[in-house]
């Protein structure tokens, strides 16, 4: 029987990582403080790796380390201390700087080839796999045929969902060029997302449709989801580790879904109305069935998520025999029917309804800011987050 593809999830912090495994990813990928194409997520220190390794341990999760920007001579020799001390705690290492493949193979470290690289053809394939590479994210910029293809040399992994790049695979300057902040070196400012108008040398200005004119919408191969998994593909992979808990959770469990058993018509609308929930700039396939359009740019600059949050307050203590949580209410207010986030980097996710709540041991409807709130819960942990979901 053919082996399921690899559900590959981003985790930027505990509370995601936690999140990811809870919804059912098989694989999480996340960066430490260097040399990481994410620099402004929260990401991870050496130390916390011993920790991570027992959250994954415990449902054979594997755990990829992102090494993937480019690396400059006078980094050398802490990059090749930090691969030393990761060893024992990562199952490969993603990386595109080839100083980074050869520590991998100098200290016997999987490695996988990042889409930084952009391979698009056999050959270059077949270059990575003589190098030593277990395993290549293809760029992003190319059809299932092509795909397919690829797949024949060597173990792939492919983008399912996410944001995508104006840019070949990523390798943009534009962030360096206006606010000298590499893209490369994983800071990117993402000056791609806002709007821009056309203006020629003599102050003549051009009408744009859509200002947004370099700002693609997000992957996403839900729809078609079935042709993906015929594709001989190794690993799919969630795009995400600036991301918060929920998302990852959200679009994990719903690719789980889609990986586990194939989905009929009224499946597919259903969760990807789950998936518009989150953070999103609208939806489109890639280049997996055909080119890019005009409509496979984005119209805003920030989410079109149906559902956001907004904090309310802390946890500031569980009570595990009644299942009730007492939360101080920081902002905002809250009232029985509201849906609640409950996070945290021990906890993960929980999203809850609100149906029972007190204040000194009475029955109330709602709560306001200031108050201490006794509510119904799963269960929470004290210094947990608490957000109200608000429907857009």
């Amino acid at each position: 029987m053919k082996q399921k593809p690899e559900l590959l999830s981003p985790a930027g912090s505990f509370s995601s990582l936690i999140a990811a495994i809870e919804a059912g990813a098989d694989a999480v990928y996340f960066g430490l403080k260097e040399f990481n194409m994410r620099a402004r997520a929260k990401n991870f220190k050496i130390s916390d790796l011993p920790r991570i390794k027992r959250l994954t341990s415990q449902k054979k999760i594997k755990k990829y380390l992102t090494l993937n920007t480019i690396v400059y001579d006078n980094e050398l020799k802490s990059l090749e201390k930090l691969i030393k001390k990761a060893k024992p705690f990562v199952d490969a290492i993603i990386c595109s700087d080839i100083a980074v493949m050869l520590l991998c193979k100098k200290y016997k470290i999987p490695f996988h080839v990042s889409t930084q690289c952009s391979v698009s053809n056999k050959e270059t394939a077949g270059f990575y796999k003589k190098l030593g590479a277990e395993r290549i994210v293809l760029a992003r910029e190319l059809n299932l045929k092509q795909i397919k293809e690829i797949s024949k040399i060597i173990p792939i992994e492919i983008f399912i969902h996410g944001a995508m790049c104006i840019s070949v695979s990523g390798r943009c300057l534009t962030s360096q060029f206006l606010f000298n902040e590499s893209a490369n070196r994983g800071k990117c400012l993402q000056p791609c997302r806002r709007k821009y108008n056309v203006e020629d040398s003599g102050g003549n200005k051009l009408n744009l449709e859509n200002n947004y004119i370099l700002s693609p919408k997000d992957l996403c191969t839900l729809p078609f989801i079935e042709k993906l998994k015929r594709a001989n593909v190794k690993a799919f992979k969630i795009e995400g580790r600036n991301r918060e808990p929920e998302y990852v959770y959200t679009v994990t469990k719903v690719y789980r879904q889609a990986l586990d058993k194939k989905l009929t018509k009224k499946q597919i609308t259903e969760l990807t109305k789950e998936l518009e929930k989150v953070y999103n700039k609208g939806f489109s396939e890639g280049f997996y069935n055909k080119l890019p359009t005009s409509d496979d740019f984005s119209r805003i600059e920030h989410s079109s998520a149906t559902h956001s949050k907004t904090f309310l307050g802390k946890i500031m203590h569980y009570y595990p025999k009644i299942k009730v949580g007492l939360l101080h209410i920081n902002s905002g207010k809250i009232k029985q029917g509201d849906e609640v986030y409950i996070t945290g980097k021990t906890t993960g996710l929980i999203e809850h309804k609100i149906l029972e709540m007190q204040i000194n041991h009475k029955e109330v409807k709602y709560a306001k800011k200031g108050q201490d709130v006794g509510i119904k819960m799963p269960f929470a942990r004290k210094g947990d987050d608490v957000y109200k979901i608000i429907s857009k």
